[in-house]
């Protein structure tokens, strides 16, 4: 499903905040701007390189006492602080009808003036630690994608690249029979040659329902990364997604399967059996139950540190400048 961005890209969630214009395949993760009997407006767009002129904030708005601003600014900071440009000024902190949960209003603008200012709404949850922004709930604080990192840390054990360190963690969920992702497999290869100090996973993440392939391709490779080890996988995925339009059918599947298999130096009749058994549909069940614990409901994701990125769908030097940022705010060492 094609949607656009309004000021940043989506996915599942926070990093919602994260991204600038572009078109994506992926889920919003945006939190959309107010109706208008929602909230007041932003301001119209100023001229080209003149910063916005937000309104002063009105007292009468502030009527929650949580979340404080200092928290919902630093909760943007850690979204978008990464880009010099982008400005914002949180306008309203209402209580609503619903105890404990607080309606957030922000202004949103570009300090060039380029972009249109938006008007940011969401809702936050009385626990501190999600929001509510549009049918999505997303993570909230000031550090937001800190939960996800521990989650990751603890049951991304897919297949990796680079470091063994978990210190600077890109996780990619990936679907063998997706196209965007084998799209994707050219910025992921990037980052492996600009992030050699990052450890990168592969996790599965099969759509069966409308990639019939995928998961018989998906239990192929975790038997090749258990009998080959994380080179072989590589291998196998690269002639996988090179082969790509082979699983469209189960007889071009199982020929492609057999081909990336031997390219990856592995018997395919001893592939085959380990895919059939018990363990390995446990393995891919595994995975894909982790995409869903850490809000990921569409392939290509990639997930720095706990923060949701859509690698295909971010301009390289831009998904380089979050990484690069996220690591920073991490407090650990890039590159």
């Amino acid at each position: 499903m094609n949607r656009s961005f309004r000021l940043f890209a989506g996915i599942a969630a926070l990093a919602a905040l994260a991204f600038p214009l572009v078109q994506s395949s992926a889920q919003e993760q945006v939190p959309p701007a107010p109706a208008q009997n929602q909230a007041a407006q932003p301001p119209s767009a100023p001229a080209p390189t003149a910063p916005p002129a937000f309104p002063k904030p009105d007292p009468a708005n502030f009527t929650a006492s949580s979340p404080t601003q200092a928290t919902v600014n630093a909760f943007l900071q850690a979204s978008w602080g990464y880009d010099e440009n982008r400005y914002w000024q949180v306008e309203e902190i209402a209580k609503t009808e619903v105890e404990g949960i607080s309606k957030v209003v922000v202004f949103v603008g570009d300090k060039t003036g380029k972009q249109k200012p938006q008007a940011l709404q969401f809702f936050a949850m009385p626990d501190g630690k999600h929001i509510i922004a549009g049918d999505s709930i997303l993570p909230f604080g000031e550090n937001p994608f800190a939960g996800y990192r521990a989650e990751l840390q603890q049951r991304a054990d897919g297949p990796y690249k680079g470091s063994a360190s978990k210190d600077l963690e890109l996780v990619e969920f990936a679907d063998f029979q997706c196209p965007h992702c084998k799209d994707a497999q050219a910025n992921m290869e990037k980052l492996a040659a600009d992030f050699p100090k990052a450890r990168i996973v592969f996790q599965n993440f099969p759509l069966e329902k409308i990639h019939p392939e995928s998961k018989r391709a998906a239990s192929y490779g975790v038997c090749v990364a258990k009998l080959g080890g994380s080179n072989a996988f590589f291998q196998y995925a690269n002639a996988i997604f090179d082969s790509q339009d082979g699983l469209g059918t189960a007889d071009g599947a199982m020929l492609t399967l057999n081909s990336a298999v031997t390219k990856a130096g592995l018997d395919p009749a001893k592939i085959s059996a380990c895919a059939g058994t018990p363990e390995t549909e446990k393995e891919i069940e595994s995975s894909v139950k982790l995409a869903q614990d850490v809000s990921v409901n569409q392939t290509p994701m990639l997930i720095v540190n706990g923060r949701q990125l859509p690698v295909n769908q971010i301009p390289y030097d831009t998904l380089k400048q979050i990484i690069l940022y996220q690591a920073k705010m991490d407090g650990v060492t890039a590159q």
